[in-house]
Parts: structure tokens; C-alpha cells; sequence
């Protein structure tokens, strides 16, 4: 908590440079940061947004600056100043075409530096024509607009340039960012303020925080030579104590380690590996700037073993933030023989390290199973990450499982993203709905299993990978690779341990206490204290007869459903059953008996049964999913509530 008595400290100033369009919808945006910065909103427009922000440099009037498109891709080129750029991202982009569809069937898209690669897939998804062109001058967006009114196209997507253009020549303008984009421009900046003002403050108080370090540090001055350097950076250059390195060159010194080209451009290098006194290193090179002008350059060795070791703890912490692989086969409900049959052979499955593969009707719980043998495996301490491979267009579905490059297409996140694969790293992915999955994908999953490594999106390295696949599907992969619909290849890789798990219209005896706890968890949420257990005796031959296409998903459903309805009666003997009919009206589609009459519907359905076994009790039993002893409970039960009744 901040003392009273200290001074505030002063807030970034951010620069929002922008042309009209962008600016004007950003106007609730700045109106939200105006307690967290000082914000200066400038229009500017290519050359002249560059002039404009060296002026604020200059005087010192300016900690980062926040833009987009061409403003944002000159500033950066063009300035030895933190610039924090609004990417423009798929769903943003998404967002504008769905909201151009409603006017128009054909849609132009013009985009500053690149053409988005993933609208193809997008468009058939759509239902919409797209022509997407991208530019680098005004007068390339000039020219690709031209060339898009000429042929017709009344709605333009793009950036503000474009949608100015659009509106002046009375055609439907819309700006491809989003307000969650703009937001997360503002992020960027007021976070490159704030380095951006400790890396100010810190040339004056390094050799003290230097020599705190444990990690290999030094730093020079504009002219390359060593004005900073700590013990273990001393140790490893060679060149005597402390005092005898400061004012040597370090080109001189260690070729290899030099900073002359950060010095000269001004950029950052992050996370390089490089190989030096035998050893492999990861390598930060830092311009060290005042005021906007660059004064030095600092230089980090990090080792690459330690950095393995705070990867692997990191990744284990965001395992448990994310709160994933919460079940286990403890906590999974069902008493069924069926059920424990697939239980018993799940755990076998977990002791190994072999992919599985989980088949079954949609709402049986394959992520259930999924997370119960990673949490039974010995990769339970590491990430389990799942994906659902139906709910991507193929394009994105490829970063996400694979990541991507920093520029690999337009609106890439900067730094890059790391994909799935990497996340899970040491731990287990599961992929669900693997059968939906597009065969261009079906082969880079292939080499996953074959080589153990990735490549992100945009990049030529390979990255390594240690990940236990669980794979999931209701499709009928056999039947699909018959007909090329699925790689026989990645379907044998993926079927090394298979596991159909078993609907639940084939584990009746689980249905009663499988609702009776959704019931009762349902009731007590709603402050009711109604018995789950007697309130839904009379239903139970209702919920015992039907098909149940929705398994175990529909059960919670229609559960939960059921709670609301029961939830108004204060007492059992006060519910009025027939009014279900009406929350929950597949269970009658059968036409049972009248609700209430829960000895009677329970023995129709048990002579039904009997008489279709041919008066084999053990057999009828089976048909209905209950004990033999239950089904003689229901034959004499409605004997002796209809000797009782004559």
C-alpha cells in the first residue's frame, strides 16, 4: 500500500498518433486512461507523423508513443523511441466482416503492408465474397481503392486511411480495429513508458545493481567501451580484475560479444543463444537511452541450463493458474459395469506414456477421462492443455497448436505466440474432436508424433518438444480413412491405445444417482430443501426409458432443468408432476404413463421387457439396465398396489 506522505509519482506520457477515423473511435478508450496517463492525441498522417514525434522527443515531452498501421511501421523505423503499435488481430478483423455481411454480400478489404492470408478460409465460412489488397503508400491505398469501387464493392473493410477514402466517396467505410485492440495498445505503451523510464534511470545507478547481479552483466558507453561490469561477466571476459576492464573496447576484448550494432541501431536482440567460453548462453543486448538519444548498451549472459530450469517451474505455474486436469478417476461418477470396465482400462492406459485415443458419443466425458489419465500418469505435475479441433477455421487452428513468428501474417502478435505444443511442454495435450481435424493438419500432427518437435508459424527451426497426446473423437475414424477423409498414417499413430467409453443409454444403472446429484446440487444453489431422492422417485421411470442422444451433458441438463421446476414446491407431497411436461418435453415423447404413477410405469415397462426376453428375467433385466432384484422390486410392487386398489 503507498504511503500518504510520499509523492505520486508523475504518469507516462503516452503520444496517441492516429488519422481521424481511428482517433475518433478511440475516444472512449482515452477517456478510460485518463487517470492511468497523460495522454497527448495528435493527428498525423506518414511523413508527418514522423516529424511530429521527434518534436515531442526533442522536448522531452513524450515517454512512448501508441499507433497503428503505416503511422505505427514508420514511427518504429524512424525513431529511437518506445512505440507500442494496435495489432490488429483475427477476431478484430473477424468482427468487421461479420458487421460488413449484414450489408453487403461482397466485401473489399485494404490493409497496410500485407494481405491476410487466413480471409480464405474465413470467406467460405461467411458466405461472402472477399477481394483483399494491401498497400505501402497512400497512393497504393488510393489505387487499391480505386480499383475496388470500380468493381463494384459498396463496403470496405480496412484501416482508417481506407475507410476516410470510402466515406468521401460515399461508399461503407469500416475500420478493422476493435476497442479491446485499442485497449491493448494503451497496455503496450503505458508498460514501454514505464521500462522505458526505468531504463533511463538505471545508467546512472549501474555499477551498484551490477554487482548485485548474479548473471553475467556489463555495459558500455556510445563509443563501445566498458564503463559497467559485474564479477561474473569479469570472470568470463578474462581480462583481469574490475578496474582494469573499465574504458577497454569491448570489440577488442570479446569480438563476439560486441555491442557496436546495438549502439548503431538502436534495437533490441532478446532471448539469442549463443555459444561463448564453452558454454551456451542466452543473450539480451539493451541500447541504454536518455531522453529519447542512445548513450550505451548493456549486455546480459544468461545460462542457457538455468533458463531450462525456470522454464520447466514456469510452466508448472501456469498449469495451475490455468486450473486444467481438475478430474480424476476418483471423482468420476458411475457404478455401471460398463462404466468400471472402461474406468479399470483407462487407468492402465494412464501408467504408460503411449498415445490414447478416447471414442465416443458427444456428452460421455472424453475430457473427463482425458484429464483423469494425465492426472494419473507421471506427467500429473506438468501442463495438460486442450484444444477442440473443431472450433478453429484451419488457419487459425495452426497457431494455435503451433504458434507463430513475430510478422509471420498481419496482426501477429509482437514477440510471436507460443503455441499449444509448447505450452504443454513435458505434460499432455489433449485433442478433442481429433476426427474434425483438416488433413493439411492431420500431416504437421503426424511429424509431431514422429520427430518429437514443432515449427511455429513464419519460422525454419525446429523446436523440441516432450508432449503425451490424448486424442478424442465421435467420429467414425475407420470409416473415414476408408474414404481419404483421414490419414490412415496419423490414425494408426493416434489408435495405439484406444478406448470406446460407453453411452449412457448402455450404463442405466448410473442414471438415477448421476441425477440425483445434479438435482440436489441444483436444489441447494436455489435455497431449496426439498429430498432430491424422494422428490424424483416418480420421475425416475421417465428418466430410466429415455434414449439420452445428449449422454451424460444432456443428463446435467435436463438435471438441472428438473431443480428449477422442483425448486417451487415447498414439500414432496405438494409437487404436481404433469407440469414438467412442459420444462422438460423430450423425456415424454415416449408417451409413458401418466407422471405420479411411478409403480405402474415401472411395471409395464418390466413385463414390456419381460415379454420381449421371452420371460428371461436375467435377460430383461439387461434390456432395462437394472439388477434382477430391482426388476422383481417392480413386478411386485404394481401387484400389490393393484391387489390393494380392488
Amino acid at each position: 500500500m503507498r504511503n500518504p506522505s510520499l509523492p505520486r509519482p508523475a504518469l507516462p506520457r503516452l503520444c496517441f498518433l492516429s488519422y481521424r477515423q481511428i482517433r475518433e473511435f478511440a475516444r472512449p478508450v482515452v477517456a478510460e486512461y485518463a487517470d492511468r496517463a497523460e495522454i497527448e492525441v495528435v493527428d498525423g498522417t506518414f511523413g508527418g507523423a514522423l516529424a511530429i514525434a521527434q518534436d515531442r522527443i526533442d522536448r522531452g515531452a513524450v515517454d512512448a508513443f501508441v499507433s497503428a498501421g503505416s503511422n505505427a511501421s514508420i514511427l518504429r523505423n524512424g525513431l529511437q523511441a518506445p512505440v507500442a503499435t494496435i495489432q490488429l488481430g483475427g477476431f478484430d478483423i473477424l468482427q468487421a466482416l461479420l458487421q460488413a455481411r449484414r450489408i453487403a454480400s461482397r466485401v473489399g478489404v485494404v490493409m497496410y503492408g500485407q494481405t491476410i492470408p487466413a480471409l480464405d478460409a474465413v470467406k467460405d465460412l461467411l458466405n461472402i465474397e472477399i477481394t483483399q489488397y494491401a498497400y505501402r503508400t497512400p497512393g497504393d491505398a488510393r489505387q487499391r481503392f480505386e480499383m475496388l469501387r470500380q468493381d463494384g464493392f459498396r463496403v470496405i473493410v480496412g484501416s482508417s486511411l481506407v475507410v476516410e477514402l470510402a466515406e468521401e466517396a460515399g461508399l461503407h467505410g469500416l475500420l478493422a480495429y476493435s476497442l479491446a485492440s485499442i485497449r491493448q495498445g494503451f497496455e503496450d505503451a503505458i508498460e514501454l513508458a514505464r521500462v522505458a523510464r526505468l531504463e533511463a534511470g538505471r545508467y546512472e545507478q549501474l555499477n551498484g545493481v551490477l554487482h548485485n547481479l548474479q548473471d553475467a552483466v556489463l555495459a558500455v558507453d556510445g563509443g563501445n567501451r566498458i564503463i559497467a561490469v559485474n564479477p561474473p561477466m569479469a570472470g568470463l571476459l578474462g581480462g583481469g580484475g574490475h578496474g582494469t576492464l573499465l574504458g577497454m573496447a569491448l570489440d577488442a576484448l570479446q569480438p563476439a560479444l560486441s555491442l557496436q550494432h546495438t549502439l548503431d541501431e538502436g534495437l533490441e536482440e532478446r532471448a539469442a543463444v549463443q555459444r561463448f567460453a564453452d558454454r551456451d548462453w542466452v543473450v539480451n543486448r539493451t541500447p541504454i537511452r536518455e531522453q529519447g538519444r542512445i548513450v550505451g548498451a548493456a549486455l546480459t549472459l544468461y545460462d542457457a541450463h538455468s533458463i531450462q530450469e525456470a522454464d520447466t517451474s514456469l510452466r508448472m505455474q501456469q498449469r495451475r493458474r490455468q486450473g486444467t486436469a481438475r478430474h480424476r478417476f476418483a471423482t468420476l461418477a458411475g457404478q455401471s459395469p460398463a462404466f468400471l470396465r472402461a474406468v479399470e482400462t483407462a487407468r492402465r492406459f494412464a501408467r504408460t506414456d503411449l498415445t490414447v485415443l478416447l471414442l465416443g458419443e458427444s456428452g460421455v466425458g472424453k475430457e473427463l477421462f482425458a484429464q483423469a489419465i494425465h492426472n494419473e500418469s507421471g506427467r500429473a505435475p506438468r501442463p495438460f492443455v486442450a484444444i477442440n479441433c473443431a472450433s478453429f477455421p484451419e488457419t487459425l487452428l495452426e497457431s494455435e497448436l503451433f504458434g507463430y513468428e513475430e510478422g509471420a501474417f498481419t496482426g501477429a502478435r509482437r514477440g510471436g505466440k507460443r503455441g499449444l505444443f509448447e505450452t504443454a511442454h513435458t505434460g499432455t495435450v489433449f485433442l478433442d474432436e481429433i476426427g474434425d481435424m483438416p488433413l493439411a493438419l492431420q500431416s504437421r500432427l503426424l511429424r509431431v508424433l514422429q520427430e518429437r518437435e514443432i515449427t511455429r508459424l513464419g519460422a525454419t527451426a525446429a523446436i523440441p518438444v516432450d508432449v503425451r497426446i490424448v486424442a478424442a473423437t465421435h467420429q467414425p475414424l475407420r470409416e473415414m480413412v476408408a474414404e481419404g477423409r483421414f490419414r490412415q498414417d496419423l490414425f494408426y499413430r493416434i489408435n495405439l491405445l484406444g478406448l470406446p467409453l460407453p453411452p449412457l443409454r448402455e450404463r442405466r444403472a448410473d442414471i438415477a444417482p448421476l441425477l440425483q446429484s445434479v438435482v440436489a446440487a441444483g436444489l441447494r444453489r436455489l435455497g431449496s430443501d426439498l429430498p432430491a431422492q424422494r422428490a424424483l422417485a416418480p420421475l425416475l421411470p421417465h428418466f430410466q426409458a429415455y434414449g439420452w442422444p445428449g449422454n451424460v451433458r444432456e443428463l446435467e441438463n435436463l438435471g438441472e432443468r428438473t431443480a428449477v421446476f422442483l425448486a417451487q414446491f415447498g414439500q414432496t407431497d405438494e409437487i404436481v408432476y404433469d407440469g414438467l411436461r412442459h420444462d422438460c418435453p423430450e423425456l415424454f415423447a415416449g408417451g409413458d404413463p401418466p407422471i405420479g404413477d411411478a409403480a405402474a410405469s415401472a411395471r409395464g415397462r418390466a413385463e414390456q421387457a419381460l415379454q420381449a426376453s421371452r420371460g428371461n428375467r436375467a435377460a430383461a433385466a439387461r434390456r432395462l439396465g437394472v439388477s434382477r432384484s430391482t426388476l422383481w422390486r417392480w413386478l411386485q410392487e404394481g401387484s400389490e398396489e393393484g391387489a390393494a386398489g380392488g
